[in-house]
């Protein structure tokens, strides 16, 4: 009893001491400046009520591309869920896309990595190109010698006549395959990967006759892919990292190793061989000649390949299925080609005399943009979006699946119309918020020279030379364009369409 009296007459002195008396006043000031501070701060943008635990675990569904455009609808055009102890931060509008990608570009200009990916920050800001967690020198200079060496209208041009020699591969070898069914995706994923590995080391990586090898290719680029979107309770839970419950980590590293593995030999020969005044050929000489290590050549490799094989893979084989399906957009197509190439083969050059088909491919891109949600951005530091709150290391989605449907910005957004895009200013270079199939802000895809050279070209060459059906000739219009989600956009269903040279 006496002790409890002692330690109660010990405490209040303490309280009252004058010198503690004398900073009550202050304290007091203190808490009401911290306490108005905090009432002034923007709350989080809304958005569906999150449950204990687990936050908005289930809101999310099969298809995210889909249910969080329909939570904008419900809550607006930004709005925050809260996966675990994660932040969510979803634009689908526009205006939102503008305020994300430009406005506040140098706030949420991180990129938030996948727990599922082997490698730390750390090593991911001096190797990568795509996944560098910061934007820092180190990622700027990458992106600038990538940009003058394989991406520049000068190196674009140098490589027009290798691009229109894997295309006439590529129709060689439908010819062959007349009357037979063939799998679109496939031909186009190895037309597009020979191209890229001939930028990068100067050789056919596989055959158009190689089915197994392609496919094959193409399901590991697809399985890594699919791998960065799979719910991963360490994402949700990061204490839970270290532990990797699910097994993704190391799923993930086991099929970038077998990614590697195609190229590394060839790694090992040219560093062997390469000399300190070799001319560069190829990609392969640029990275060597500006003191590349290995694992650095590996990673950026790997992400060109997934970066640019799998996006233009997707976007032309929807492109085929919405003109098969669209009867009277096919036939427009068919005569600008008719009347505008004289010949069997079709050029780099030739591509910008045809406006519809062009419009056709934004259209495809509007419709069916690669990536639904663009690669993942975190924002660095606090920042205000929209009068909302955006916390530091949120991570920040840019809906443009969402955005190319806007029925604001689209007159029937949910129709194939390419004459939309005809006498139109819009275009893909990142300016039109209601438009970004690419990107925008300094993450903005850097392969985008290439691909508007790449897509119409290899579909141009299609259909001008080939008429196409279904197998079993069945109904266009009964064509099944069920879509797969994941970092691309995918055909759920493969086209298997059978070829027949037109004369």
């Amino acid at each position: 009893m006496d002790q409890t009296r002692t330690a109660l007459t010990r405490v209040v002195h303490l309280f009252t001491h004058p010198f503690l008396l004398l900073l009550v006043p202050f304290i007091f000031i203190i808490l009401k400046l911290l306490s108005s501070s905090s009432s002034k701060r923007q709350p989080l943008p809304p958005g569906p009520k999150a449950w204990p635990i687990v936050g908005n675990l289930l809101h999310i569904g099969k298809m995210p591309h889909i249910s969080m455009a329909n939570h904008a609808k419900a809550h607006g055009p930004l709005i925050s869920l809260r996966l675990g102890t994660r932040v969510l931060i979803v634009g689908s509008s526009p205006m939102a896309a503008t305020e994300i990608l430009k406005t506040n570009d140098r706030f949420l200009s991180g990129r938030c990595v996948p727990k599922a990916n082997p490698y730390r920050s750390q090593e991911l800001d001096r190797i990568s190109l795509v996944w560098a967690p910061h934007c820092t020198e180190g990622w700027k200079s990458l992106r600038a010698l990538c940009r003058t060496e394989l991406f520049s209208a000068k190196a674009i041009e140098s490589q027009a006549s290798m691009r229109e020699k894997k295309v006439a591969q590529m129709v060689k070898f439908l010819e062959s395959r007349q009357g037979k069914v063939v799998d679109i995706g496939e031909v186009v994923f190895t037309t597009v990967f020979n191209t890229l590995s001939n930028l990068l080391f100067s050789k056919d990586f596989i055959g158009l006759e190689d089915k197994g090898v392609a496919s094959g290719l193409k399901n590991l680029i697809w399985k890594m892919m699919e791998l960065g979107t799979t719910p991963n309770i360490a994402d949700f839970y990061p204490i839970l990292a270290g532990l990797d419950p699910q097994g993704l980590r190391r799923k993930s590293l086991k099929y970038i190793q077998e990614m590697f593995a195609v190229w590394g030999i060839y790694i090992k020969e040219r560093r062997q061989k390469h000399g300190q005044d070799a001319p560069k050929n190829d990609f392969l000489d640029v990275f060597l000649a500006n003191g590349f290590q290995d694992d650095q050549i590996n990673w950026l490799t790997l992400e060109l390949f997934s970066a640019g094989t799998d996006t233009t893979t997707t976007t032309i084989e929807w492109a085929v299925a919405e003109l098969i399906k669209n009867k009277q957009v096919m036939r427009k197509v068919r005569e600008e080609l008719e009347r505008e190439i004289n010949k069997d083969y079709i050029h780099e050059s030739n591509v910008s005399q045809l406006p519809y088909l062009n419009a056709c491919i934004k259209e495809t891109l509007r419709l069916h943009p690669p990536a639904p949600f663009l690669v993942p951005r975190r924002a660095i530091e606090n920042c205000e979006v929209m009068n909302y709150t955006i916390p530091k290391d949120s991570q920040i989605l840019v809906n443009v699946w969402a955005t190319g449907r806007d029925p604001s910005a689209w007159e029937d957004p949910l129709l194939f119309k390419p004459e939309r895009f005809l006498n139109s200013s819009l275009d893909l270079k990142g300016h039109d918020y209601e438009f970004l199939p690419f990107g925008s802000g300094r993450r903005i895809c850097p392969g985008l020279p290439m691909a508007t050279r790449q897509l119409p070209m290899i579909l141009a060459s299609l259909i001008h030379c080939f008429d196409w059906s279904l197998e079993n000739n069945e109904d266009p219009a009964e064509l099944n364009m069920t879509e797969k989600f994941g970092i691309t956009l995918q055909k759920e269903h493969p086209l298997l369409i059978v070829p027949k040279r037109k004369l």
